[in-house]
């Protein structure tokens, strides 16, 4: 297998936008000509975007793209962006001589860092889409994952840093992409025993397991969290099977997130397929679930110390 990016997979665009200062971003995965989509949301607390759409019962088969960002609920508002940049180029479904495209979407809580008060709008989630046009994708503190962090369970240890990660495989034809934005509650496994980033105390990354043996009767878990993702493939999917590869690869989040899942998060993940390559559901949903484990590996290892937070590089190095 060799490693790819999503811009490799025909038809899909990928940029993000962000304001550095405020601590906040969005990315917008495009595919401008349609895909068929699948989503699968497992987190108690989301901030999602057209995903009933997705059901296979209903009607719409193919969207246009989806977009990730910050800014909690108030982040939604940068999909209305993608919805103005696609118009203006005159993607969609036609209606009435009009092209309506259709963009999901999904938002991670980062109000806590930088200003809160500055979130993705409209005109931020139109900047990501024309960056998408030049391939400018950047791992780490970037577009939707520019204020997330992960290890949030204590009040009284230190949460880590880290952004947003892409890793995709190509096999026999076979396209895979993921990409996500990680801000979870939990911590970030390397799948051998230890911990990449997660609460800490001078340094030190605390288990998980060593906080909540502390007494469970008395552990409220803080809220505003959530890990939002998209696997994109060449790969001929219907939506059924969009859905299917989508639940999968949440395989990849417990493989890599410990808490995982939690009251706390909204974690959520989307399929794209463009539908040209013919493949089994079955490695399909192998080659996501391995794409989006290294992707949070990525965004893990690949973000700076920010917002008087430390990251990988600054306690692990």
């Amino acid at each position: 297998m060799k490693q790819i990016s999503m811009h490799h997979i025909q038809g899909i665009q990928i940029g993000q936008s962000q304001n550095l200062e405020a601590g906040t971003g969005c990315t917008a995965i495009l595919c401008p000509k349609g895909a068929t989509a699948g989503v699968d949301v497992r987190g108690g607390g989301p901030a999602t975007r057209e995903t009933d759409l997705l059901n296979p019962k209903n009607m719409v088969q193919q969207i246009h793209g989806v977009m990730f960002s910050g800014g909690s609920a108030f982040g939604l508002d940068a999909a209305s962006g993608a919805m103005e940049y696609l118009d203006k180029k005159e993607y969609g479904f036609e209606i009435l001589g009009f092209h309506v495209p259709i963009v999901c979407g999904a938002s991670l809580f980062d109000l806590g860092v930088g200003d809160g008060s500055i979130r993705p709008d409209k005109q931020m989630g139109y900047e990501a889409c024309v960056a998408s046009e030049t391939n400018t994708y950047q791992n780490g503190n970037f577009g939707a994952g520019t204020g997330a962090c992960v290890g949030k369970m204590s009040p009284t240890l230190s949460p880590m840093k880290t952004g947003q990660g892409m890793y995709g495989v190509e096999a026999g034809g076979i396209q895979v992409c993921a990409y996500v934005a990680l801000n979870a509650i939990g911590n970030v496994s390397d799948g051998k025993g230890s911990f990449l980033a997660g609460m800490h105390q001078d340094g030190i990354i605390i288990d998980p397991l060593d906080f909540f043996s502390q007494g469970l009767e008395s552990i409220t878990l803080p809220q505003g969290n959530t890990t939002i993702g998209c696997v994109v493939t060449n790969a001929k999917l219907d939506k059924s099977q969009c859905n299917k590869v989508a639940s999968i690869t949440h395989n990849g989040y417990a493989l890599s997130i410990f808490p995982v899942h939690t009251m706390s998060d909204g974690d959520t993940i989307f399929v794209l397929s463009t539908g040209q390559v013919e493949a089994s559901v079955d490695a399909i949903g192998v080659l996501a679930t391995t794409c989006m484990k290294e992707a949070i590996h990525v965004a893990t290892k690949t973000s700076t110390p920010s917002y008087g937070l430390e990251s990988y590089q600054s306690i692990k190095q």
